[in-house]
This record gives structure tokens, sequence and C-alpha cells, in this order.
């Protein structure tokens, strides 16, 4: 399944499934308004009086107020009907799911999604960076939280829209009934490069999650060539105040966990694919990838930014 675009009118879980519909008929509403006034309009201007200016002499033909009250009236209908069905909607996806399959906390910063899988001990816990993995025809409660200011956490295929606000912790949940990439985007606007703060729910059978959980669980192999040999000692000197490695001593959570950052599909929050090129030029210069972001340029030497990237690399 395509990550993009993001496809509203169509659905791939249980909570998204309770507003298609909705969806639906407000659309065709609005479509079917906007006719009747394009056609009322064409009919007054072909009944037009044609002539100069001041020519046509202004008639008084009634209050008109017949044509107010079957306005009215009609649209008073749809109104009512939105009205109550919205209603059944929310109480159909506002509660979260009782015995949820799975939990996460997601916490939206400008502009990147961290996201955090807890477990009994922690040992069992870890983080990763837009790119969410759930199991198929299971419940997920999502936790949300704001690092900095107000963004909103929306999967369309799967879920509706919810704002993650600083100090205050949010509650949604998400279900996909088949496996399949589902693009998600924040959708309240919190700053310069808010468009491009996208991520995804990878949704794949129980067993094929919990190899990759267990997988995620790992930590970083230890370097094998010079090259990646340097690229470590680099990374621990240069990114650890920011980024964190399981297994190494990198553990800052200031920005996203790199522990794994070779086994995503995208990076950049889902700006650009993830191959050595596209990593390399995000940490050659990443204002040029996304202006205002946190993570300045490390001005390193061409031989540095090779041995970065080759250790990276290692990093599945």
């Amino acid at each position: 399944m395509s990550a993009a675009p993001l496809g509203y009118l169509s659905s791939d879980g249980e909570r998204a499934a309770a507003i298609l519909p909705l969806t639906w008929f407000t659309l065709c509403v609005s479509i079917g308004v906007c006719l009747i006034i394009a056609v009322l309009v064409w009919i007054a201007a072909r009944r037009a009086v044609p002539g100069q200016p001041g020519e046509i002499p202004v008639e008084r033909r009634g209050s008109g107020m017949r044509w107010i009250t079957i306005g009215v009236i009609l649209t008073s209908i749809p109104l009512a009907i939105t009205l109550v069905w919205t209603i059944s909607a929310l109480a159909n996806t506002v509660g979260p799911p009782r015995r949820p399959g799975l939990v996460l906390d997601v916490t939206g910063h400008q502009w990147w999604w961290q996201v955090d899988y807890n477990g009994p001990l922690p040992s069992g816990r870890f983080a990763t960076a837009n790119e969410i993995h759930i199991p198929v025809g299971e419940k997920v409660l999502v936790r949300l939280h704001g690092a900095d200011v107000i963004h909103s956490f929306w999967v369309p295929k799967l879920t509706g829209k919810t704002d993650t606000i600083p100090g205050q912790t949010n509650l949604s949940w998400l279900e996909a009934d088949r496996p399949g990439i589902y693009r998600g985007q924040c959708t309240e606007y919190c700053g310069a490069q808010h468009a491009r703060m996208g991520f995804e729910v990878i949704a794949e059978p129980r067993g094929q999650f919990e190899r990759w959980r267990e997988a995620q669980l790992q930590t970083a192999p230890p370097p094998v060539t010079a090259a990646q040999a340097r690229g470590a000692q680099l990374f621990q000197f240069r990114c650890s105040v920011c980024h964190a490695v399981r297994g190494t001593t990198a553990a800052s959570h200031y920005g996203p966990d790199l522990s794994h950052i070779a086994s995503r599909r995208m990076i950049a929050a889902e700006m650009l694919p993830n191959n050595p090129g596209a990593l390399s030029g995000c940490i050659e210069n990443p204002q040029a990838i996304k202006p205002g972001a946190l993570m300045p340029n490390q001005h390193l030497s061409g031989q540095q930014l090779t041995d970065l990237t080759v250790y990276l690399e290692t990093l599945q």
C-alpha cells in the first residue's frame, strides 16, 4: 500500500471507518450547496435586463422573506443531520480502548515525531523516530505529548486528528485492518517546517511485529572496519550531545534516537529515502534540507562525513 498521498476518502481501520461516512456526507452536501448557488446565480444573470447603469428602474417586488424561509428550512435539515451524526461518530471514536494490544507514547517536536515503546521492564523499552510499527488487527493506545508547541497527530486512513499540547497528555487510538504503510502528518501549524513533519505507520502481522521489536531492542554492533571505528568515535564526539545509540555512551534524547536508523525506510521526518547519499546530505547541511531545524551544520571534512555515514549504516 502506498504511503502517500494522505487519502481521507477511504479507511483501513475501525476508528477511521466510523468517521468516513460522515466525511462523504458533508462532502456531498457541500458540493450540492455550491451547485445550487451556482445555478441560482446563473438564472439571475440570465434574467437580468440589458441596459446601461442607471437605465434599469429599481422596483420593489415583495419582501423576499419566502426565499429566506425556504433557505433556512433547507439548510437546517442537513445541519441537524450533521450534528447528530457527528455526536454519534465522536461517541464511537473518542474513548481509548479498554484493553489495547499496544501502548505508545508519541511526542511532537519541531519538526519530528518521537515514538516510545513501553514494556513491563526497562530492558523492554525503546524509542524510535517518525516510524511507528503496529500489529495488524489490534487496537493501539497512543498517548500524545507536546515537547515545544502544539502539534496534531493524524493518520487519515486509520484515525482522526488529535493535538499534542505541551504539559498535557491527550489520548488517541488506531487500528489497522490489513498490513500496509500508512502516511501520517502534523495538521496543526507549528512553525516553518510544519508541512515537512510527516511519519509512517507500518502495520504488520503480530509475528513480524515481534521480530521487529526484538531487533529494536538489540544494542549497536561494534565497529568492524577502521572507517566504522573512526565514524563511531566521531559520533561520540560530535553527535552524542543530542542523539542516542543503544549499547554506547550516547544516551541523549534531545534529538531522534539513532540506534537503528539504518533499518528505517525514510529519514528527516519522511522527507528523504534512507540511503547513504540522502543521509550524508542531512548530516552535511541539515539547514538546506529543513531550514530552522535545531540540528546545526557540523562542518565535517569529506573523510569525516564518509566515516560517519559508514558507521550509521551499520545501525540496522
